[in-house]
């Protein structure tokens, strides 16, 4: 049996000098580089050129910061950041939000679908979606090293006391709830491309995705504290608070692209052969032609 579990741990990993090595931080890199390799298989799986791998990853990262960010600043603490907008940009003192993040990533994701691949939206959408949700679990677990986001008041026997935050009543671990469902999310979705070969229905592993993050999000918030002041006016209105209300549109389109993919046919992406190695003579000289 579990008990009280005091937490209090340092959110630095270690530094030197004036730089310093943050959970957080390091949840973010090693998400990105295990995304990456998987991502990679992926197309080498499926014969895809080899250099969109950096093209995308480019797009993903900015995508990802920038827009989560953003949406921090905009959905959370406009009132505040529109009297202080120098400190839009100091990301490393915290704020990000993950409907940002996703937002930014799903606009990414179309621009390099148009200017890059050539391909429809859906055959980068079911590959990407699925490290994402890796990253995800990772970042949660970032969150757990900063004592933040948690939730309310608990006598389960796993409640957290985050001591860094001057608590002494046990509060629900959520970072670790949401990190779980991620990480089973991501075994799911794995399971669903190498075994079952779910790429093939366009945007099935993508509403999948979709439901397995924001419908355990969407429960989740009901237990967690509430993030920004003016969200007590929103829940005594609508009974929900922002995260909530942010999730219902993701959940939604997850639906939608489950049932869509389930009711067309299957499809297989080919690619010419001269994308599979492009570094081969006999491939370029056969592009040339």
């Amino acid at each position: 049996m579990l008990d009280i579990i005091y937490w209090n741990a340092d959110p630095v990993l270690f530094s030197f000098g004036p730089f310093a090595v943050r959970w957080y931080g390091l949840a973010f890199a090693v998400g990105f580089i295990i995304g990456y390799d998987i991502v990679a298989r992926m197309f080498k799986h499926e014969g895809a050129p080899e250099r969109w791998l950096g093209i995308l990853l480019a797009y993903l990262v900015v995508a990802t910061i920038v827009g989560a960010r953003l949406g921090h600043v905009f959905f959370y603490q406009w009132d505040y950041y529109s009297q202080h907008p120098a400190e839009i940009f100091m990301i490393w003192e915290g704020g990000l939000a993950s409907h940002g993040g996703t937002i930014a990533n799903i606009i990414a994701l179309f621009l390099f679908s148009w200017f890059v691949s050539k391909k429809p939206a859906s055959w980068v959408f079911d590959k990407v979606v699925i490290p994402i949700a890796l990253v995800g679990g990772l970042i949660r677990l970032g969150n757990l090293m900063n004592s933040e986001i948690y939730g309310g008041p608990t006598g389960l026997p796993w409640g957290f006391v985050f001591l860094r935050n001057g608590e002494t009543v046990p509060a629900h671990p959520t970072q670790i709830y949401e990190a779980l469902c991620y990480f089973l999310l991501f075994g799911l979705l794995m399971w669903m491309y190498w075994k079952k070969n779910a790429e093939e229905r366009p945007w099935l592993i993508t509403g999948v995705f979709f439901l397995g993050i924001f419908v355990p999000r969407f429960l989740i918030e009901y237990v967690k504290n509430v993030q920004v002041g003016s969200e007590y006016d929103m829940i005594a209105r609508y009974g929900m608070n922002l995260g909530q209300m942010l999730s219902i549109p993701f959940i939604v389109l997850g639906v939608a692209l489950v049932i869509w993919a389930m009711v067309h046919p299957r499809v297989k992406f080919t690619f010419p052969n001269h994308f599979a190695d492009e570094k081969s003579p006999a491939n370029s000289k056969k592009a040339k032609k």
